[in-house]
């Protein structure tokens, strides 16, 4: 079993900055990827910015220049830092694993961006 623990969503200002850190313990043996997904009610979880164990990134458009994924390998800990918050930034976001094809996924935590 892999666990992933989020922390670090809140409340926070248009224009404002929060940084979301996932721990993950387990079965880890073979990381393929880790990242950030999020999702609105109504809508379907999308990506937000993912790492592969090569420190490859990726991020989606809407987050561009705004947010940056970054990991600790010896703590297996993934950390979003997000900045210029907007409130269409809002959602709960995922944290998640990829392990030998296996997608793994953190409980949730709520970001609130007030405008």
């Amino acid at each position: 079993q892999v666990h992933l623990v989020e922390s670090g969503g809140g409340l926070v200002q248009a224009g404002g900055s929060l940084r979301l850190s996932c721990a993950a313990s387990g079965s880890i043996f073979s990381i393929n990827a880790m990242g950030w997904y999020r999702q609105t009610p109504g809508k379907q979880r999308e990506l937000v910015a993912a790492i592969t164990s090569g420190g490859s990134t990726n991020y989606a458009d809407s987050v561009k220049g705004r947010f940056t994924i970054s990991r600790d390998n010896g703590k297996i800990t993934v950390y979003l830092q997000m900045n210029s918050l907007k409130p269409e930034d809002a959602a709960v976001y995922y944290c998640n694993l990829i392990q030998r094809g296996i997608y793994y996924w953190g409980q949730g935590t709520q970001v609130t961006v007030s405008s």
